[in-house]
């Protein structure tokens, strides 16, 4: 069968069935919203676009980097803290007097280091990377909480503000800028370099991985570094939105970019996966939240459709 599907796509004659597994999710986001516009016709237009690819863009950010990590075969749990405390400690720099571009780059280092340091205790201890990561959410955001004792950091750089979030080149606002530019990189590292290919490969099947001479340590730990950095960013983002540093801003993201790298088509046992679908996947639970509140429906309600909508579409997608 394997070999059938292979000749069949080697000829450009993709089968129906492969076809409809690897679009599926596509197909459900487009009844979504295909619904919405027809319930709600104020839903239909190009304000609303860009409002919801201005709210999805930090999930679309750090679902980036997510896709490495599920690709070959972790988890980070860690990422919504990572991004409180990245706001928490660029605001701290810019308040500090450090000019906002230094405090931008030394945040994003400290996220590379925390995520290499959570690869580290997953390849070189070999502690599962649920536990790792589940403590290391519960070290970092008590430690947001502790740096100022729970209370925000004002951000009064209009540079920064600009930059990450309020500013725009021509007519796209910089969060929509920031996502083209985050899954540009992540699609060329993934899809179109080597590297990419030794992320599958550890995922698909990490003995024969390391019998084919990769190194699947490193592989791993660069998905964690890169887990951070994209969660580091988007943390800066989150404060840029708000003006400020605030120690509760991620709480839980984490739940979110994982649902969208999952219904974006990754596997969740790793070796499959694509950093557009994990886009998309964030776009889609942007759309649901978004079309449930245009048609008036409570926040309370609005979690329980969001929710089943998403079960639904993941459950369709691994059908």
């Amino acid at each position: 069968m394997r070999e059938t599907t292979q000749n069949q796509v080697q000829l450009g004659k993709l089968s129906p069935t492969v076809f409809l597994r690897d679009h599926v999710t596509y197909a459900i986001f487009g009844l979504v919203t295909l619904y919405f516009v027809v319930a709600a016709p104020s839903f239909a237009s190009i304000a609303t676009l860009e409002a919801i690819l201005r709210i999805t863009a930090i999930v679309s950010i750090m679902a980036v980097g997510m896709t490495f990590v599920i690709i070959s075969a972790e988890i980070d749990l860690s990422v919504g803290s990572m991004a409180s405390l990245s706001g928490m400690i660029g605001a701290m720099l810019i308040e500090a007097g450090v000019p906002w571009g230094a405090a931008f780059v030394l945040t994003l280092a400290f996220g590379a280091a925390v995520g290499a340091f959570s690869g580290l205790l997953v390849t070189f201890l070999r502690i599962p990377s649920f536990l790792v990561t589940l403590g290391m959410l519960s070290v970092l955001s008590g430690v947001s909480l502790t740096l100022t004792d729970t209370r925000p950091v004002p951000i009064v750089s209009t540079g920064f503000t600009d930059t990450l979030w309020d500013g725009s080149i021509g007519a796209v606002p910089m969060p929509i800028v920031w996502t083209i530019v985050v899954a540009a990189v992540g699609y060329y590292i993934l899809h179109l370099t080597p590297i990419g290919r030794r992320v599958f490969a550890t995922g698909g099947n990490v003995v024969a991985a390391r019998f084919s001479g990769v190194r699947t340590d490193r592989i791993k730990l660069m998905a964690f570094v890169l887990s951070g950095l994209t969660a580091s960013f988007a943390g800066l983002m989150l404060a840029a939105r708000s003006t400020a540093g605030n120690p509760s801003l991620g709480a839980g993201l984490e739940l979110d970019v994982i649902a969208a790298v999952i219904i974006g088509g990754t596997s969740l046992f790793g070796g499959r996966g694509n950093i557009i679908g994990s886009v998309i996947g964030a776009i889609f639970i942007g759309v649901v939240g978004f079309g449930l509140l245009v048609m008036g429906f409570s926040t309370s309600i609005q979690e329980i459709i969001k929710g089943g909508i998403i079960i639904g579409a993941v459950a369709l997608a691994r059908r």
